[in-house]
């Protein structure tokens, strides 16, 4: 059955092929959500209500990008609610690799090879939340400045600002003192 007809179904609040979606695109999700969540339970709450507000929204999803995109906005946007109502702190990165696209030589997201991923995963939880999670969005995520804006009902020029703040704030969190310990 091709995406398009699952999708149709759907909107007829066709079980068999809600669950197929679900099926299809739940793992993805989790993982997703468990990027931002600590609590493995949090993070599988966020997909289950990401879902029930995905399919409960179909009829306004228009196919401008994939399903999948689309999806992963919401269970972003659930997750950072979550992290809002209970105030808590942004998480363990785990086996995620952070990168960096098109950057110059002198970007600030350069980082010495000393530095390790344990360090960068405390100096973001370290981090003051309206960074934390433009850096999370920015860095981990992948979304660019237009959709953070979106995504935290913030405008463009101050998801670049707080992304700038974030990485001097993360550079200073990661620079080694001069006796050798960290800030």
């Amino acid at each position: 059955m091709f995406q398009a007809d699952i999708i149709e179904q759907c909107k007829q609040n066709n079980r068999k092929a809600q669950l197929q979606l679900y099926n299809q695109y739940c793992d993805g999700m989790y993982i997703v959500a468990k990027r931002f969540l600590k609590d493995a339970s949090d993070a599988e709450d966020v997909v289950q209500e990401a879902f029930i507000k995905a399919f409960s929204k179909l009829h306004q999803y228009k196919a401008e990008v994939t399903f999948g995109a689309w999806l992963k906005r919401i269970v972003v946007n659930k997750s950072i609610d979550f992290l809002k109502s209970k105030k808590q702190q942004l998480v363990e990165l785990e086996d995620v690799h952070l990168k960096v696209v098109d950057a110059p030589q002198d970007d600030k997201w350069f980082v010495d090879d000393a530095i390790t991923l344990c360090d960068v995963k405390r100096a973001i939880s370290n981090l003051p939340d309206k960074y934390q999670y433009v850096v999370m969005l920015y860095l981990i995520e992948g979304y660019d400045h237009q959709e953070i804006s979106e995504i935290l009902d913030i405008s463009e020029v101050a998801s670049r600002t707080q992304l700038s703040r974030g990485k001097v704030k993360l550079q200073e969190l990661l620079t080694l003192k001069q006796n050798g310990t960290r800030h």
